[in-house]
């Protein structure tokens, strides 16, 4: 709940900025979500679209979230403190802006360098002033780049609506995904999606991500062509490193490439992708 959680993500993409040119795209994730292709396989089926693509799924149509989401005002203490407290309600509602369209999403997310220079930099208002109007919400994660993409006339045409997720929600909808397990796992894998949420601590289903897709052992990074040392029992064939830029795509890779080109169809077929 909050705004601390979009302070860091906007912290941290100001430090990449800095740090390093020679990355694309930034991918939120949490303790929750967990990959269902491999590092190879992302970078293989990335490396053949526009850089300026933004993966973030995204509705004007706020139904019961403008009442409960939008309007109420809060403030969240773990902007100004070092240890974080709950978040407390004002005890009035403030009225929908007119200046700018509130569009809301999911709060994952894959946004290109392009757009998230715009909005750490801001050579507009656009940012900032969204930026101080979220502060105050409930759930900023969910609105504010939803809101801020789809305002900018320089990016609104650069979104595909989706998130590359896959998760299951219980009906009604609870605050955080089903629980997924084993019995999942066939609609998981062809599902095309590049990560999943959220699962069970030490659930079987990891163990069958990481023996069948990730070809990972146990307490190992998931290998890639850039592993270079011998694999043994003792050896971890990545405690070596080739070149990076290699990339060997494995069968997931197939399944995910098939659900971005739908997605880019889409995406191709629209003339306004804002614009619901």
């Amino acid at each position: 709940m909050g705004s601390t959680i979009l302070a860091a993500i906007l912290r941290a993409v100001a430090v990449l900025l800095k740090m390093d040119e020679g990355w694309d795209w930034f991918i939120t994730l949490s303790a929750s979500d967990y990959p269902l292709i491999t590092q190879d396989d992302l970078s293989h089926v990335f490396s053949s679209i526009r850089r300026d693509l933004n993966f973030i799924d995204h509705t004007s149509d706020l139904g019961w979230k403008e009442g409960q989401r939008i309007q109420p005002i809060v403030v969240d203490p773990g902007i100004y403190l070092a240890r974080r407290t709950q978040i407390f309600h004002a005890t009035e509602k403030r009225p929908m802006p007119d200046a700018f369209t509130v569009f809301t999403g999911s709060p994952w997310v894959v946004l290109s360098r392009p757009f998230l220079e715009f909005c750490i930099f801001g050579w507009e208002n656009l940012p900032r002033t969204l930026l101080m109007y979220f502060t105050n919400v409930v759930l900023s994660q969910e609105v504010y780049f939803h809101t801020v993409i789809c305002n900018s006339p320089e990016f609104r045409n650069t979104t595909v609506n989706a998130d590359l997720r896959y998760f299951v929600w219980d009906d009604p909808p609870k605050m955080e995904p089903h629980i997924l397990s084993t019995s999942d796992y066939e609609d998981m894998v062809e599902s095309g999606a590049a990560f999943a949420r959220q699962f069970e601590k030490d659930g079987a289903v990891l163990d069958m991500i990481d023996r069948n897709i990730l070809k990972r052992d146990s307490n190992r990074a998931t290998p890639g062509a850039w592993c270079r040392g011998r694999k043994s029992w003792w050896t971890d064939p990545c405690s070596q490193w080739g070149d990076v830029n290699v990339v060997k795509p494995g069968p997931q890779a197939d399944k995910f490439g098939q659900s971005i080109d739908k997605l880019l169809d889409s995406w191709n077929e629209s003339s306004d992708t804002c614009a619901k």
